[in-house]
């Protein structure tokens, strides 16, 4: 039984009452009887008397004649999760997981296991560490996604799992996100290919994916009561994007309501949103299950609307409460019956009912995952400056390795955390890496020290690090901000500089910070998160055995007043409790250029190792053609990026220039390749608010393909 103490400090006075009154009421009439979990790993039994194991009817036919057999209780005891304290234990502990929903032994209904498990990897004790979601977006590669969500759904299927919560897709509208690690960045069409191609692996390795916080959850201040305040164009063109690609082209399982509230509804009670646009419109067929702890702000609303799951455990989905609104008429039975029918169609669709639970996690191939790790976090690495060839570092040369975050694993906390099987640190990466004797490594607590240290080598590499949590927005986005264990890292990096010119700045963030030494140093290199593997990852991206493959899914300002949602408590974080979308469209890169504000360091942008050059623009309204060709001296990575300006309409302005295409390819040097980026309807299209529906609006086209959101190289017009 959940106590008072716990309740309180979880879920707040007001709904730790609700809580233990649903929790105590329910302690006498034995919540889960007639609910004894199905045997591990046993299918559905033969047709006879169980019709619904009948593998030949369609997965609504098998839901509707399981329904009609369940009673009143089980009915009611499958609205809810069924374990508080997986949650708790999950990351160090295999044998939790993010939550339980116990089946109905008597008709063959197996328990569902959820486990946490984004991009990040398996949040059920150590498992592999992928890098952060962020660092995946860098990579700008649908199939980089879908080797991650390969590790992922392997680790998460041998673990026993169902449903994987993941991935998350929350568009990065500040900076100081405290999140921000998790998703894939600021663009809605990076995020919603990335986000598809995910899905599309976890799904293919038999699992459901989850995917989240539906909709526009888009900070951790305040988040389980904020309401943010957005115009409908924004919300389509933006903040839903995502989501419809995930359930359109994706075809997600299942899908998490956010803490929050949008336009004033409760994110998981909201009918315009969930039965009217993710169901009615996008036709989605799956569960919607809520966010964990205080998702759900009340019962018949979220009933009515569509939310079929309250997780980890019922606080307004009890039965005692169920019953009640049953009683007062606020619900009908028929009501109970569609969301059960949405989550029980969803199981028999994806297998649940029919094969064992796969096991065996000793069997997991942790050389081959580690493989994957390191090579996909190396994708992401993203190169921001390298002057005078420093990059990549003289085998041979000494190197001094200086700061605190080059000996510790880097992540971000929160329900994303994975606990790593065998970490590498940047240190030991780059020890290893330079050969005995070639590194020093210095904390650089003392600034004196770091100094001495970088003088005696030929190049001085600094270790810089953020801490993005959840439920923590980032106070500001200096690297002063580190906390007392990293110290004022700008003043370090400021000294070190200052004491060898060759000097590498790596960073290790969560999100974009502000870069004032940039002038000072000679390279800058974003790791991002890089996951258990990252230490090797980031030395061979350092000594030039791999070309950097990231560019950067986020905008990095100059300053922090230039930063998207800045400018007033109204945009961020919200006054009395609501936070206004002000900007609306002009989201990210779209928001420097409506305001005329140079960036640091734009969306898109990431060096190389050799030099590319991109011509044969030819565009039609299907697609975009160019051809790039690499005219330097090394095998590198290209990211062609096509941006469109599309006419305005009135009452509907457009951004200078949006993402609609991106492709990465390898090219050895001297070599050359086409790439096409195809079009659609879609591509030209701007929500109409006044006419609720997708139009196109008469004029030209402005057709920029380059490799940066500020360098379009090549340009032509679509009229």
């Amino acid at each position: 039984m959940l106590n008072r103490r716990t309740a309180l400090s979880l879920f707040g006075a007001a709904t730790a009452v609700t809580l233990l009154a649903s929790l105590s009421a329910c302690a006498g009439t034995s919540r889960h009887a007639g609910l004894a979990a199905a045997a591990a790993g046993a299918p559905c039994a033969a047709p006879a008397g169980r019709p619904w194991c009948d593998t030949a009817l369609g997965p609504d036919r098998r839901a509707a004649l399981l329904i009609a057999r369940l009673t009143g209780d089980e009915k009611l005891g499958l609205m809810a999760g069924d374990d508080m304290v997986g949650p708790l234990k999950a990351e160090g502990d295999a044998r939790f997981r993010a939550g339980t929903v116990h089946g109905v032994a008597r008709l063959g209904v197996p328990d569902l296991y959820l486990v946490d498990a984004g991009s990040m990897g398996v949040k059920q004790g150590p498992n592999t560490a992928l890098a952060s979601g962020l660092s995946l977006a860098a990579t700008f590669d649908t199939a980089a996604a879908g080797r991650a969500a390969g590790v992922v759904a392997d680790e998460a299927a041998r673990h026993g799992n169902d449903v994987v919560l993941g991935p998350a897709v929350d568009i990065m509208r500040t900076p100081r996100s405290g999140r921000a690690f998790e998703a894939y960045g600021e663009d809605p069409l990076l995020s919603s290919r990335l986000g598809t191609a995910w899905i599309r692996a976890v799904q293919k390795g038999g699992l459901m994916a989850e995917v989240k916080h539906f909709p526009a959850n888009n900070q951790e201040d305040h988040r389980y009561t904020v309401n943010a305040s957005i115009g409908q164009r924004a919300l389509r063109e933006v903040y839903l994007a995502p989501f419809e690609a995930a359930v359109k082209q994706g075809g997600a399982a299942t899908v998490m309501c956010g803490y929050n509230r949008v336009n004033g509804s409760p994110s998981c009670s909201s009918s315009a949103l969930l039965d009217g646009v993710l169901r009615r419109e996008w036709g989605f067929k799956g569960a919607v299950v809520s966010d964990w702890m205080m998702g759900v702000k009340e019962t018949s609303g979220s009933v009515k609307a569509g939310l079929g799951l309250e997780m980890p455990l019922g606080v307004f989905y009890t039965p005692p409460v169920l019953r009640e609104q049953l009683r007062n008429g606020e619900i009908t039975w028929a009501d109970v019956d569609a969301r059960l029918a949405e989550r029980l169609r969803t199981m028999f669709a994806f297998g649940a009912f029919d094969r064992a639970r796969r096991g065996g996690a000793a069997a997991i191939d942790r050389a081959a995952h580690a493989r994957t790790a390191r090579e996909l976090s190396e994708q992401g690495v993203t190169l921001l400056k390298n002057s005078g060839g420093t990059l990549p570092l003289k085998p041979g040369g000494t190197v001094a390795i200086i700061g605190r975050a080059a000996d510790t694993f880097r992540s971000g906390v929160g329900s994303a955390h994975v606990a790593p099987v065998a970490p590498v640190t940047a240190r030991q990466g780059l020890t290893a890496r330079a050969g005995a004797g070639r590194a020093t490594y210095t904390p650089g607590t003392d600034l004196a020290a770091a100094a001495k240290a970088a003088r005696a080598a030929d190049v001085a590499v600094v270790f810089a690090a953020d801490r993005r949590a959840e439920d923590a927005d980032v106070a500001c986005l200096t690297l002063a901000c580190g906390g007392a264990d990293l110290g004022d890292q700008d003043e370090l990096i400021t000294t070190v500089a200052a004491a060898n010119p060759r000097t590498v700045v790596v960073l290790q963030t969560g999100g974009p910070v502000l870069t004032p030494w940039a002038a000072k140093v000679k390279g800058i290199v974003e790791a991002w998160y890089p996951g258990e593997r990252g230490g090797d990852a980031i030395a061979r991206v350092l000594y030039g055995d791999v070309d950097p493959g990231g560019r950067l899914p986020v905008s990095f300002p100059a300053r922090e007043a230039d930063a998207p949602a800045s400018g007033g408590d109204a945009l961020y974080p919200g006054v009395k409790g609501t936070v206004t979308y002000a900007e609306g469209v002009n989201v990210g890169y779209r928001g420097y250029d409506s305001r005329g504000v140079a960036p640091a360091f734009p969306f898109g942008y990431g060096l190389s190792y050799t030099t590319f050059k991109l011509s044969g623009l030819k565009a039609t309204r299907t697609a975009v053609t160019a051809t790039v060709t690499n005219t330097g001296k090394r095998t590198g990575y290209a990211v062609p990026q096509l941006y469109l300006g599309l006419p305005s309409a009135p009452g509907a302005p457009q951004p200078a220039r949006q993402l609609k295409g991106f492709t990465k390819i390898a090219l050895a040097p001297g070599r050359s390749a086409k790439v096409t980026f195809p079009l659609d309807a879609r591509s030209f299209a701007y929500w109409d608010e006044a006419r609720a529906s997708w139009r196109t609006a008469p004029g030209c086209t402005s057709v920029l393909v380059g490799t940066s959101a500020r360098a379009t190289p090549l340009a032509a017009r679509l009229c």
